[in-house]
């Protein structure tokens, strides 16, 4: 995939969840794989209105999150822990987005979301009757520190990570893949909360 093939997809998901309430103001930001060997990714430029933007506000970066074309917009500052999810779990897109119920989720289950016996388990690639276990961990300004947290909880069958007082992190083999896995798991979790 091409970098500006990769922005316009990128700009219009960013639209979808802009529109949703869960890219407010400059937040969040989204990417996908554009090669694997070596790992390239094209991920959402920092610091801009999500539900403005367009093909061109996108930067490539390598595993580490470094930029590694010049004169392009600034990536994310969080784009190296894009790097190390699709590195580890081998996905195309990871989707970061700043919905309030998986923040309120880990504030009541700080080291761990559990779900069991929800239908819409199967949207989040699950069965209904699994037991899933969504990891937390703490923030950090730090990509590297969060990279090791998300590593160390990783599990394949559970394509997402909690950030507490800061947001979700859902990947899939694509952007809609991950977009569907993240609009079932925020439903799961506004469910569990108010019930």
């Amino acid at each position: 995939m091409r970098l500006h093939e990769a922005g316009a997809l990128l700009a219009a998901e960013c639209a979808r969840y802009a529109a949703m309430g869960w890219m407010r103001g400059t937040s969040g930001n989204l990417s996908v794989v554009l090669s694997r060997d070596p790992l390239r990714l094209a991920v959402t430029a920092s610091g801009l209105d999500k539900g403005e933007m367009t093909a061109s506000d996108v930067a490539e970066i390598d595993a580490s999150g470094a930029p590694v074309r010049p004169n392009q917009p600034t990536p994310s500052a969080e784009a190296g822990l894009h790097g190390r999810i699709a590195s580890v779990s081998g996905a195309g897109a990871v989707v970061h987005v700043h919905a309030l119920a998986p923040v309120l989720a880990a504030e009541r289950w700080p080291n761990a979301v559990h779900l069991r016996n929800l239908e819409m388990l199967k949207g989040f690639g699950r069965k209904a009757d699994d037991w899933v276990s969504i990891p937390v961990v703490q923030n950090s300004q730090d990509m590297t520190v969060l990279g090791d947290a998300f590593e160390s909880g990783y599990r394949a069958d559970t394509p997402a990570l909690i950030v507490a007082r800061h947001g979700l992190y859902v990947w899939g083999s694509d952007l809609y893949q991950a977009r569907h896995r993240t609009e079932c798991l925020e439903w799961l979790l506004r469910f569990i909360i108010e019930t």
